[in-house]
């Protein structure tokens, strides 16, 4: 690395680059907005819903808040907004733990903080929402609706129409608090009552028109059992959720901006009535990240796993932490590319080769270096020893000699690529042809003289001479002067391996946009499974082990399939973006 690159990766890692939420903060410090006694001024969180698995967009948020609670010494919560028991299960809560670990946060804050775990669920504040809500039918300020959901869809309006009350809006307080603890006690069927708060019915805000705050459900839920058969709408419990833990900034992407006015609208009367005390937090939106030729959409994640299209949610070439965790990609290069790609208040699309330019900027320094045949063809080396198997050395790493070599052997036959040999060369190819002289990197100079064929005149062998003064590192090396440098592995000793060649699961940089049916855009070649060679050193790769195949790639060692001495590898990415060119 040169020294400026040093110079700007320090700066980069001292002084995290402003966007809008650190200006409020940084605003909100100055004025000590948040100053109150014994707690830190940046409070976030991460809410998760534990009805699927996080992807790389929930990623950016996970960064986006933990990294500002680090940044400001503050504090990031986890907290599982679990209101809807019927798609919410142990697995995903489970899953969601482990991905934010991985990623590289913690929700203990610091004993400069108050030490803690800072671990929360919506359904431990069910008895808080349901006081709030009484004291909201109390106060005026909601109803118990008994229209069935096609009326009340068809009352609540559009953009275009304001709605229109319902036929029950005007229950006196004691009517709807009657048949609202009825609802808790378990008396009528999902869809027969429902709790509204009175707001607006008129609002150009749709998210005002006396939004749903309640609704049956006789369902079970993951954390509290069969205790409740009414459960909390997400837009009541969210900013419920967020004051009972005084939340500071209340960070969210920007399809949440329309249901801030709620937000702000219930906090307040919650804060009315005695529940909260000021400061109470304040929601900001941010961009979502929207990735070229991912889709992110839980429910065509799902249909790509239901339907056998990628082996599950771990897949590698999902868009899920756990499917680009098992890709080979690490925590740094994700909290890499988040910082990178900013924060702001614009939709935008972020192109894949940027999530791949900063695993490759985080594996570059870290990988070692091996060698891989992954189309593999036979070179005989006629004037070879028999039997003999001379010792050759390569670094580990070629920026880092402190790392070492790596040991290996050359004998009379070789495993090259197939596309290392061309019977008629074009024009500018250097490599073997009849005639032609080369070096085998890190062994000997060998000179083609020709090829062996099976009956459909296939290429099953090359054949060539090789120079004994030529060996790389001796003395007789320099007299050679060869444009060709090929890689290969001796096939005495060489290790058979799988290799799971990935790429982008579409061909399409935007297959989630404008009606597209995505399925037809899948990419064929998103996956092949070859049977490579490599060089015996390889045997002892643990599962999870990042490495460069040199001229071919980063790649890993499969965390599920992969053993000692016989392992699986996953290409992470290529060594350079070739989409586009």
């Amino acid at each position: 690395m040169s020294n400026d690159n040093k110079n700007k990766a320090a700066a980069e890692t001292a002084a995290p680059v402003s966007n809008f939420l650190r200006a409020i903060i940084d605003n909100d410090n100055a004025a000590g907005t948040y100053k109150r006694d014994g707690m830190p001024t940046v409070i976030t969180r991460f809410p998760p819903e534990p009805n699927g698995y996080l992807h790389i967009g929930h990623a950016k948020s996970i960064c986006l808040n933990f990294g500002l609670a680090r940044d400001y010494n503050g504090v990031c919560h986890l907290r599982f907004d679990d209101t809807n028991p019927e798609k919410e299960d142990q697995e995903y809560v489970d899953t969601i733990m482990d991905s934010v670990k991985w990623l590289g946060f913690d929700w203990q804050a610091s004993a400069q903080n108050g030490g803690g775990n800072h671990l929360y669920y919506a359904s431990n504040y069910f008895d808080t929402f349901y006081a709030i809500a009484e004291y909201l039918i109390n106060a005026g300020h909601a109803y118990v609706d008994s229209q069935s959901p096609e009326d009340m869809a068809a009352n609540r309006g559009d953009f275009s129409r304001p709605g229109v009350n319902s036929p029950f809006r005007d229950r006196t307080a004691s009517e709807s608090l009657d048949l609202f603890r009825r609802m808790k006690a378990g008396e009528f069927a999902d869809g027969a009552h429902i709790l509204r708060a009175k707001i607006d019915m008129a609002s150009p805000n749709m998210n005002m028109r006396d939004p749903a705050i309640y609704r049956i459900r006789h369902a079970h839920h993951h954390n509290t059992g069969d205790k409740w058969c009414i459960y909390p709408m997400y837009d009541y419990a969210h900013p419920l959720e967020d004051a009972i833990e005084n939340i500071t900034h209340s960070i969210c992407t920007l399809e949440f901006q329309d249901h801030r006015p709620f937000y702000d609208w219930i906090i307040a009367r919650a804060a009315e009535g005695g529940f909260f005390k000021q400061p109470v937090p304040r929601q900001y939106e941010f961009a979502r990240l929207n990735l070229t030729y991912v889709v992110t959409s839980k429910r065509k994640l799902r249909q790509l796993v239901e339907q056998n299209i990628v082996s599950g949610w771990d897949d590698p070439r999902m868009p899920t932490i756990v499917g680009i965790r098992r890709r080979g990609y690490t925590p740094e290069s994700i909290q890499l590319f988040c910082e990178r790609i900013g924060v702001t208040r614009s939709d935008g699309w972020i192109d894949y080769s940027t999530l791949e330019g900063c695993l490759r900027e985080d594996l570059d320094p870290k990988a070692a270096r091996a060698t891989a045949v992954l189309r593999p063809l036979k070179l005989i080396i006629d004037n070879f020893p028999e039997s003999e198997n001379i010792a050759c050395s390569a670094p580990v790493h070629p920026h880092h000699p402190e790392r070492g070599n790596r040991e290996f052997t050359i004998g009379k036959e070789l495993w090259i690529e197939q596309e290392d040999f061309m019977e008629e060369p074009v024009k500018g190819y250097f490599r073997l042809f009849p005639g032609n002289k080369v070096r085998l990197r890190y062994g000997y100079v060998v000179e083609c003289t020709g090829c062996d064929k099976d009956d459909n005149g296939n290429v099953i062998a090359v054949h060539c001479n090789y120079f004994a003064d030529s060996k790389s590192g001796t003395e007789g090396s320099a007299n050679y002067k060869v444009k060709g440098n090929i890689h290969w592995v001796n096939a005495a000793d060489a290790l058979e391996a799988e290799v799971r060649l990935y790429d982008r699961l579409f061909t399409d940089a935007n297959p989630d946009a404008g009606g597209k049916d995505f399925m037809a855009l899948l990419n064929p070649n998103a996956l092949e499974i070859v049977k490579a060679y490599v060089e015996p050193g390889m045997k002892d790769v643990t599962p999870d082990t990042r490495l460069q195949f040199e001229r071919h790639g980063y790649f890993v060692a499969d965390r599920v399939d992969s053993v000692v001495g016989k392992p699986v590898f996953n290409r992470v990415t290529t060594l350079k973006d070739g989409w586009g060119k």
